[in-house]
């Protein structure tokens, strides 16, 4: 895929980095909006670089921003840790080595709302650009570039079938599909990538396929 200049140069921001303060609040807005509601509380576990030097470059308040909401060109967001006791967010940072095989901006953040929980791994790689390769303990990989649909379920034989039929009947157009799983005939979570968002009807219709344990809708990233 072709950089723009926006790839070049970074987004629209609060700085000082691209990648310790934009891509770290899309890290944050990315697990809120994966969470489905506010989060109570959150454990930000740091990586490599963000750990080393994320203080410096606003990385803790660029994370829980994202957490509370903010887009990173929002000018809150040197104010988020005192904003966050105001929202009711009460937070937590550690520090861990990933291995080696991980990227030097990674955060895995734990969230806990008042209905649900979440833990996401994710990393910032440069130009406000992120990429999630774990959620709850599946792998996967996205970026928050696409309208994504993103389901965990059991892992049923014509599953798949099902879904995919849905969304061809409104005619959007897939993307990418991705499923990953823990085991056979256990649990899974799929991610679907559609140029556009799915309509209400479809996605009524998807809520009620009985695999289906939980469902989101993750709308593109500012």
């Amino acid at each position: 895929m072709p950089l723009s200049a926006f790839d070049v140069i970074g987004p629209v921001m609060i700085g000082p980095s691209s990648s310790h303060t934009a891509g770290a609040a899309r890290l944050g807005l990315a697990a809120r909006s994966l969470l489905g509601e506010a989060p109570l509380r959150a454990t930000l576990t740091l990586h490599g670089s963000f750990a080393a030097t994320g203080l410096g470059h606003a990385t803790d308040r660029a994370l829980v921003a994202g957490l509370l909401g903010f887009a990173p060109d929002d000018a809150s967001l040197p104010r988020s840790l005192e904003l966050a006791a105001k929202a009711g967010l009460a937070f937590t940072f550690a520090v861990e080595d990933f291995g080696e095989s991980a990227h030097p901006n990674s955060v895995r953040i734990q969230l806990e709302g008042a209905t649900t929980s979440l833990t996401l791994t994710g990393a910032s790689l440069g130009g406000g650009i992120i990429d999630i390769s774990e959620l709850d303990g599946y792998a996967t990989s996205f970026n928050g570039h696409l309208d994504t649909l993103v389901c965990w379920h059991e892992d049923k034989s014509g599953f798949l079938a099902r879904l995919t039929a849905i969304v061809a009947c409104v005619e959007a157009n897939i993307a990418t599909l991705r499923t990953s799983r823990l085991g056979r005939a256990s649990h899974a979570l799929t991610l679907v990538e559609t140029d556009g968002p799915l309509p209400a009807d479809a996605l009524s219709l998807l809520s009620r396929i009985p695999a289906i344990t939980r469902l989101r809708v993750f709308a593109p990233l500012p």
